[in-house]
């Protein structure tokens, strides 16, 4: 029997791995299985390559779980190790056996590739271990079984012993404080969480227990028969679509394994978009595009990042760009780098070239869509309109491609690309500037009042209603050469699109100071600012405005990015239109208690146009309404 001292760069190697190298301590069963996998896929390598012979068909890793025993057994039919090997590989620590054999094989068939290349992951056993096993036999010949011993300390013990069949066990004796690790529902977790999409058969099983014999309703039955059985199912999808070539599959292909990714979710995607990229880097993946609600951070981290069909993590926003997390999907590369847990994301060339590829991809994606079939385009919408807007506030590159398809709704149901939008209210919506305003509302039935008057003026209006329309609005305002956009209940109609003609007012300067203090004493006058326009006698007598800069501004700030905008009170306008009879009968009035209560009831008609006459104002005003009835 061979004892010594595993090969490492200190004494406290095996604390520092259980505390700091991993992050989470459940991943040393990916770590194990990966391994395993690993196994099996050199053995296929080095069997197609003639040098060694072995029955490759049935190639599998088993996770056996025995509770009574307090063990976690991993067991693969793969390559298996010489005495050797296990010196080689397993005593010194960091030298990374898959990583020599990748370089060795590197023209060998990529579908053998080897998931491992740091060294480190075997022990990670030690995370949850008191004691760790490895009985392995090689597949070469005449290879003699070796079985390895560590306690976790530096100290190992390698000795020879026999075993029947060829490949590797590594059996772990979890530690009293990770026995949480020995709760079949706990494995089956992990197995479903990591191992779910790997190539090779996971097969997961308990130890035999005990049965007794049962009823035809379930029961057991009191002295029945005993029996012994041993549970052992797969638990994993071998070939997983992202696997296959796009010519393999079929719409419904795409739609059962969005099933299989996420179970719960009872709404089919809108679409998908297949990656399939071997130069200059390796990229396979399926992403599609959920229905997306107006609370898109509800969505994020529905990515999954795969590494050779072994799972990463899902939060991918190092990879792709952020916009492209409210995605759904699978995106996997061997050319991502990871830390040496593989638990987190390092940022290098290749990542940003697989993140632009594929905001590229998406982009294309798109404007194919839209190119192909509007109609259908169209219907989709509404329901990825936020995705875009995110994408184009975001990522310059996704921006110059999809302001192509872009579209902006008006009140009456059509689409519009900016451009044709553009082409469609140049004639009757440019202000004596030469300035194209872009009206638009963000509840068409709240302010269909606003709605109704610009569209009296023959103006068209748009619905922007998603979370960051101020955020694309105002990005829009950049791009586009002199643009303006302003909502319908912005300023007066006239003000908001100024034209050269102006409307002479009814009431002179000293009559506007007279009306003004019995406006002002009807409204909290820290909240509202009275003004005079000079109007048409068929628009409102009063109405309420609120800054389209300030109230943008606050907007931006909700949704993130406003400043200092978002801790300013509310403010509005009550803009006093000088040409309406009511405004004239009221400077008239030579009774001041009915001035007062005109003056009252013309401001409480616009603040309830407005949706903002609440509690004891409303009943006053009810009860006033009545009065004036009468």
């Amino acid at each position: 029997m061979q004892q010594g001292n595993i090969k490492v760069q200190t004494e406290n190697i095996f604390p520092i791995i259980k505390k700091f190298l991993y992050s989470d301590h459940e991943i040393f069963l990916r770590e194990l299985v990966s391994n395993a996998v690993d196994a099996t896929q050199k053995l296929k390598t080095l069997n197609a390559l003639g040098e060694v012979k072995a029955n490759t068909e049935n190639l599998k890793v088993e996770v056996i779980l025995d509770s009574k025993k307090k063990t976690i057994t991993v067991r693969d039919n793969g390559i298996g190790m010489t005495a050797e090997e296990v010196d080689k590989y397993i005593n010194q620590i960091a030298f990374s056996g898959a990583e020599e054999f990748v370089q060795k094989y590197k023209d060998s068939d990529k579908k053998n590739a080897i998931i491992g290349h740091f060294g480190l992951g075997f022990y990670s056993a030690f995370m949850v271990a008191s004691q760790v096993e490895i009985i392995t036999r090689s597949q070469r010949p005449n290879s003699t079984a070796v079985k390895w011993t560590c306690d976790g300390s530096p100290n190992y013990a390698l000795e020879e012993t026999s075993k029947k069949v060829k490949g590797t066990d590594v059996v772990l004796h979890i530690a009293e404080d990770s026995e949480e690790f020995l709760e079949e529902g706990r494995i089956r977790e992990i197995l479903d969480k990591y191992c779910k999409f790997l190539p090779v058969p996971i097969k997961f099983g308990t130890r035999e227990r005990t049965v007794k014999e049962k009823d035809a309703e379930g029961k057991e039955i009191e002295g029945g028969k005993e029996s012994k059985v041993v549970e052992d199912v797969i638990i994993n999808n071998t070939e997983p679509a992202w696997t296959k070539a796009p010519t393999e599959l079929e719409d419904e292909d795409y739609d059962s394994f969005y099933r299989e990714l996420y179970p719960m979710t009872f709404e089919k995607p809108l679409f998908h978009i297949h990656l399939n990229v071997d130069f200059p880097f390796n990229l396979t993946g399926i992403l599609y595009f959920p229905k997306l609600k107006n609370n898109f951070e509800m969505q994020k981290n529905k990515i999954s990042l795969y590494s050779n069909q072994v799972f990463i993590t899902d939060n991918v926003e190092n990879i792709v760009p952020e916009f492209l997390t409210l995605l759904h999907g699978v995106i996997d590369s061997p050319d991502i780098p990871l830390n040496v847990s593989r638990s987190y994301l390092q940022a290098d060339g290749n990542v940003k070239k697989i993140s632009s590829h594929i905001t590229k991809k998406v982009a294309d994606k798109l404007a194919s869509m839209f190119k192909n079939n509007r109609e259908d385009f169209e219907a989709k919408w509404e329901d990825i309109k936020i995705f875009v807007e995110f994408g184009m506030l975001t990522d310059e590159k996704f921006y110059e491609k999809a302001s192509k398809f872009y579209l902006l709704k008006s009140v009456d149901g059509s689409f519009h690309t900016l451009e044709e939008y553009g082409s469609r209210i140049e004639a009757a919506q440019k202000d004596k500037n030469g300035k194209l305003i872009h009206l638009y509302t963000n509840d068409q039935k709240e302010q269909h009042g606003y709605v109704s008057s610009a569209q009296n003026r023959g103006y068209d209006v748009l619905i922007m209603d998603s979370p960051l329309s101020s955020h694309i609005i105002s990005k829009f305002e950049q791009k586009l050469d002199n643009t303006g956009f302003s909502r319908v209940d912005a300023d007066t109609i006239d003000k908001l699109i100024e034209k050269e003609e102006e409307l002479p007012s009814k009431l002179n300067d000293e009559e506007k100071e007279n009306l003004k203090p019995i406006l002002e004493s009807v409204v909290e006058k820290e909240k509202f600012t009275v003004q005079f326009e000079s109007m048409s006698e068929k628009d409102q007598p009063i109405i309420i405005t609120q800054s389209e800069f300030m109230r943008r501004m606050k907007e931006q700030q909700m949704a993130g990015g406003g400043g200092m905008f978002g801790q300013l009170p509310e403010s509005y306008n009550l803009v006093v239109n000088a040409n309406h009879p009511l405004i004239t009968q009221i400077l008239e009035e030579k009774a001041e208690d009915k001035k007062k209560s005109l003056a009252e009831q013309a401001v409480d008609l616009a603040l309830l146009s407005q949706n903002m006459l609440k509690g004891e104002a409303m009943s006053r005003f009810i009860q006033r309404s009545v009065d004036l009835i009468k």
